[in-house]
């Protein structure tokens, strides 16, 4: 019964997979359905506090994305961009991992990537390396920024294990910037020249390449004003999950919990915007971080539901089985997260499905927040959205997938920064702890 129902769990995953997009949250209900109903498990935890933490904060900068608020932060990361175009493949990390710090959410990449993709064209630089480490800096820095629902998670865990808000950022900021930064360095030395590509020559030959040229964005007026409101909302976000926590603990019983707090916060953010800027809050509904956020809320609960269901009940068979071994090996909770999220497509998933059975099998603190990292590998399989919309933007045809589907640009930049980030981690971990 035990190998049907791995097999159930698995096949649900890869189906959904198959299907693409919200369809492995699809795929995650119907196998919650046939675990429960057909093979006779208890029902797993929904993860409710996960999926209205993405809400809110998705309805946050949906509000501001209406408002002109992204398109603002898209026509500073053109400027930063183009005044450093020999450096494009060091600088477009740095702006896909702050906007998605800023953000909560790796989606905000795709309003950059067509222009690192014209700027590397422009330099005669081959785009791939910068757009494979912008995507991937864009999925590692979900793993510090902190109003993304899987730091929100983590934190609400390692509280429990004395490990403070602070604490947990200050460990997880530096180590997944630096991860990425040291990626990046590889990531430019990668693939051949332009010059050199026979695939980018013959697309030239043809007149396939195209230059968009330095195309100004039209910002509107209350754009401004919607960042500066969001950025106050997660300053405080940050300040008040601070103040009432354990090791602080300024805020003695709080009436207003973390989680609470934070999707008030956003929704408090969203109403200043919507007011102070005038928009109609009916096209937020039509916005494409909207619609993205609503479609990885559907992924969390299906996957998630899954992956807790079949732990939960089995939890005794995973300790005698893992338990050991992940005392002796600590690092393999690392290889686990990063194998489970190349299936999960979802940080906030992978570390609600598998961050609490590794507690309860006796992974030390530090090792966990160390390991958390591992739960990015979104860019493995070449069907996750930022980076087919890479693929697509880049027209010069070196940012492709190879014939062996895991041969991709993304991979080598991809497993370095996850690789140091976590080494990182342990390391300034150690310090903090």
């Amino acid at each position: 019964m035990l190998w049907l129902e791995v097999i159930v769990v698995l096949a649900a995953i890869f189906f959904g997979a198959r299907l693409g997009s919200i369809g492995i949250g699809y795929a995650g209900g119907l196998g919650v359905l046939v675990l429960t109903l057909g093979l006779g498990l208890k029902l797993g935890s929904i993860p409710i506090d996960v999926i209205l933490i993405i809400m809110s904060v998705i309805a946050a900068i949906g509000a501001m994305q209406v408002a002109g608020g992204l398109d603002y932060m898209v026509s500073i990361a053109e400027k930063i961009l183009r005044k450093n175009p020999k450096q494009i493949t060091i600088l477009a990390p740095i702006v896909t991992y702050v906007m998605t710090f800023f953000a909560g959410t790796g989606h905000t990449a795709f309003s950059t990537l067509p222009v690192i993709a014209e700027v590397a064209k422009e330099q005669g630089i081959r785009p791939s390396r910068p757009l494979s480490i912008a995507v991937v800096a864009s999925q590692v820095a979900i793993t510090a920024s902190p109003i993304s629902a899987a730091v929100v998670f983590l934190s609400g865990v390692m509280e429990k294990q004395g490990i403070g808000y602070l604490e947990l950022l200050a460990i997880l900021i530096p180590s997944s910037f630096l991860a990425c930064m040291c990626a990046a360095v590889v990531a430019n030395f990668l693939g051949k020249d332009l010059k050199d590509d026979e695939i980018y020559q013959d697309r030239l030959a043809k007149g396939l390449i195209k230059t968009r040229g330095n195309a100004k964005l039209e910002i509107k007026p209350g754009a401004k004003l919607s960042v500066a409101i969001f950025l106050i909302s997660i300053i405080a976000v940050v300040i008040y999950a601070t103040l009432i926590s354990d090791k602080v603990g300024v805020i003695k019983n709080p009436v207003l919990p973390r989680n609470e707090a934070i999707m008030l916060f956003m929704f408090a953010a969203a109403t200043f915007i919507s007011f102070f800027t005038k928009i109609e809050t009916a096209q937020v509904l039509n916005s494409a971080t909207f619609k993205s956020g609503m479609s990885a809320c559907i992924c969390v609960l299906g996957v998630a539901w899954l992956g807790d269901t079949f732990v939960a009940n089995h939890i005794k068979e995973i300790k005698a089985f893992a338990g050991d071994l992940l005392n002796v090996y600590p690092w393999l909770l690392a290889v686990v997260l990063f194998c489970a999220s190349t299936l999960l497509y979802s940080q906030a998933a992978t570390a609600k499905a598998l961050i609490p059975s590794a507690l309860l099998l006796g992974v030390s603190p530090l090792t966990v927040v160390a390991s958390f990292a591992a739960v990015s590998a979104l860019f493995v399989l070449p069907t996750y959205p930022t980076l087919i919309a890479a693929v697509e933007m880049d027209d010069t045809g070196s940012t492709r997938i190879g014939k062996y589907v895991f041969n991709h640009p993304f991979v080598i930049p991809g497993v370095i920064a996850i690789a140091l980030s976590v080494l990182f981690a342990f390391a300034i971990g150690g310090m903090i702890l």
